[in-house]
């Protein structure tokens, strides 16, 4: 996948390009050079009338140096600031990037926007899944029916198709925005995402009783890291994401405020209320020299990477054996909508950037007032059959 490099435009790190690489001047706003699959070419990118235009200034080598180059990109922009059109002597035409080109320009600049893990997903979904079919085309002919034939193509993995049409959709957004495309062309206009069959899975009571049987008797015999248990603890007691408890911090933890403050999450900066529950655990673990993580890992100075193993042992134990780890957020979830909680309660204590994404225990916070609904009911049949006294009917 092409990448973009910041630094001093000069022979070495011109020479030092490689195919798909370009490297953008950090004195020269717009000053460039890059490599596709032979040498190298100069080029200057500058923004006119809200769109963006690239005029190539000539291949590395004679007469094209780093110095010359350089000169004829301030020698360019002086007659952009003057209103008037470089000379026809020059190539000056509007560039047609690759969709694996605009993408590099695309990560570099909407990328530092983003949340580390989402960043990382969205490199892996571009170099694995959109370039190998879309990265060789120009992104301003790509159209709706070769986005519909991607997404269709990966139908036995529905998540992954939408997740990659969504980034597929941002990207020719940004297109848009810096003129690689005309405006209102997003080719993902219209494709229909696959319906996904949310698989619900929340603990009974009964299940409940199963797993603290199962943790507090791993707890007494000491074969399984204490710091296992807790983080399967706080996953409960907290209905926070695996990813925030695992690298959560002890510089994120506030008791006095009974708060943990994550600066990012998958939803950005966050603040989870602690229960007394949650405080205990925290309580009773104590940090490690060196080690800033809370369920510390292995390696010195870094996190448990992997609770999905420990888990697969610990819920055949407690006969779970279709809970997934996730699943103990839904069951969080489902215990505070029996509680009465309403459905803002909800996505603020689970954190929800989207109301659409609380949406999905509607049915769960009806159930206290369907149950209270039907002890009214009941309370009036029952007053209804009481016996009745003639001397209080008036008669």
């Amino acid at each position: 996948m092409a990448k973009i490099i910041h630094g001093r435009i000069n022979k070495t790190s011109v020479t030092r390009l490689k195919p798909g690489q370009t490297i953008r001047d950090m004195e020269l706003k717009g000053f460039g050079a890059r490599r596709q699959k032979s040498a190298a070419s100069y080029f200057l990118q500058k923004k006119i009338n809200g769109r963006v235009r690239w005029f190539t200034i000539g291949r590395h080598g004679e007469p094209w140096t780093p110095e010359l180059a350089r000169r004829e990109a301030l020698r360019l922009l002086r007659e952009l600031a003057a209103g008037d059109e470089p000379g026809q002597q020059k190539t000056a035409e509007p560039e047609k990037p690759t969709l694996r080109e605009a993408a590099a320009l695309f990560l570099a600049e909407h990328g530092p926007k983003l949340s580390a893990r989402t960043r990382a997903e969205y490199e892996r979904l571009i170099r694995l899944e959109i370039c190998p079919e879309l990265g060789s085309k120009h992104i301003c002919d790509i159209t709706r029916a070769q986005v519909s034939r991607f997404h269709s193509g990966r139908g036995d993995r529905p998540a992954l198709a939408n997740f990659s049409l969504a980034v597929l959709s941002k990207l020719f957004t940004w297109a848009e925005e810096n003129g690689y495309r005309p405006d209102a062309t997003n080719p993902c206009r219209g494709t229909k995402k696959f319906r996904r069959n949310v698989r619900e899975r929340y603990l009974t009571i009964s299940e409940f009783a199963r797993l603290g049987a199962v943790l507090d008797s791993l707890d007494r015999d000491g074969r399984t890291s204490p710091l296992i248990i807790a983080a399967i603890r706080l996953l409960l007691f907290t209905g926070a994401r695996l990813n925030e408890i695992l690298t959560l911090k002890w510089s994120f933890v506030d008791r006095e405020r009974r708060l943990l403050l994550l600066p990012t999450s998958k939803t950005g900066a966050k603040a989870i209320t602690l229960n007394d529950a949650a405080l205990t655990v925290l309580q009773n673990l104590q940090p490690r020299p060196g080690n800033p993580y809370v369920i510390a890992g292995h390696r010195r100075g870094g996190h448990l990477v992997n609770l999905q193993k420990p888990w697969r042992r610990i819920r055949a134990m407690a006969a779970l054996d279709d809970v997934r780890l996730h699943d103990l957020r839904h069951t969080y979830a489902s215990v505070a909508a029996a509680s009465g909680a309403s459905l803002p309660m909800i996505g603020k204590l689970l954190g929800h950037a989207n109301t659409e994404t609380t949406a999905r225990y509607a049915h769960l916070a009806d159930e206290p007032i369907q149950l209270l609904n039907e002890d009214i009911g009941n309370r009036i049949a029952a007053a209804m059959t009481l016996p009745v006294d003639p001397d209080a009917t008036g008669d």
